[in-house]
């Protein structure tokens, strides 16, 4: 094991700050090498630093190549535009990983076991948007431009290809609208199905589905999928609902992974309504923590901290209020490190 892995640290916004320190002392119970530099971003950025993505944060990400972060807090309609979204177009972070696993039995659906790649820089989220005034109204008609290239979806497709290899997936799901954006989407199945036939036919099997009819597919039996993988606007309202599938936000981790940098997050909001109440759920971002050890060659360690989740959950029945349970996020972490100083 290394002896010391630099490591960005973004705390976040409103329950950011509690679950990060749950978080934290879970890996110092793992005994996890990571060497943490902290620093701010969001709400949190622009109180202390007047920005809501600091230059120090970002020049700290560029060192070491690797950050764990908390939610950050981004204002509807006005104001700043999301950290998160900027994050992602620093450093290029092209895929968004956002795998999605029953760990508390007895829900809706069980034994779910999913996992969304989305694309993570291009489509409809690159901003290009403005209004057109009309008769003296300045907003009379709102316009966006998407983007998607045949570079930037050969590159998140054959991500999403090779995860699949190396993970033992047997399935994959290109989710697409080109029966009606046939260019827009159109080109990211046409690379897929191409990328398929040219280089890794026969390592697993390869299916498309259109985005509206895979929405119905996974609430009527999400089992008939295994990895889906899809545009950027499409990627993130999926990965929202497959999170759905499995107990909420409060479950789905995620990764943001780029050719130099990694950005592991908790994929739900800042929740400023119950933060300092000591009642939020730290397990999205410690299965995100989880995702990181395993970036970093850690898997043993990440298999530990998964098994200590599981166990603290359905042996121990130590939950917060979301999950049916009664434990604050302190209780809950005290469990989660003596399971794993026990195990």
């Amino acid at each position: 094991m290394p002896t010391s892995i630099p490591a960005t640290l973004i705390p976040g916004d409103g329950i950011g700050p509690e679950i990060v320190d749950a978080t934290l002392a879970v890996l110092e119970a793992l005994k996890a090498p990571f060497a943490w530099e902290r620093h701010v971003a969001g709400l949190e950025g622009v109180k202390v630093a007047g920005d809501p993505l600091p230059e120090a944060t970002l020049a700290s990400i560029r060192r070491t190549r690797l950050a764990l972060k908390g939610p950050l807090e981004t204002p509807s309609g006005g104001g700043y535009r999301s950290s998160n979204v900027r994050l992602r177009e620093e450093f290029q972070l092209y895929a968004n990983l956002r795998p999605a696993r029953t760990i508390v039995p007895g829900g809706r659906f069980d034994k779910i076991d999913l996992t969304v790649v989305r694309e993570n820089l291009e489509g409809l989220y690159i901003g290009h948007e403005h209004y057109v005034p009309i008769d003296g109204d300045p907003h009379a008609v709102a316009m966006a431009t998407g983007v998607n290239t045949r570079q930037g979806s050969r590159r998140l497709l054959e991500y999403a290809y090779e995860y699949a290899i190396a993970n033992g997936r047997k399935k994959v799901t290109l989710v697409h609208k080109a029966n009606i954006m046939k260019a827009l989407t159109g080109i990211f199945l046409e690379t897929g199905l191409e990328l398929y036939e040219r280089k890794y036919k026969g390592r697993f099997e390869l299916d498309s589905v259109i985005v509206d009819a895979c929405a119905m597919k996974l609430v009527l039996n999400p089992w008939q999928f295994d990895v889906l993988v899809s545009t950027n606007l499409f990627g993130d309202i999926l990965s929202d609902l497959v999170a759905g599938l499995v107990g909420g936000l409060g479950m789905a981790p995620g990764a943001n992974i780029g050719a130099d940098a990694a950005i592991f997050e908790a994929v739900h909001g800042s929740a400023p309504d119950i933060a300092g109440k000591g009642v939020a759920n730290p397990t999205a971002l410690l299965l995100a923590a989880a995702m990181m050890l395993d970036h970093c060659k850690l898997q043993e360690l990440a298999a530990r901290l998964r098994k200590a989740i599981d166990e603290t959950l359905n042996v121990d029945l130590v939950r917060t209020g979301d999950l049916g349970g009664r434990a604050s996020t302190a209780a809950f972490t005290q469990a989660l490190v003596a399971r794993i100083a026990n195990g």
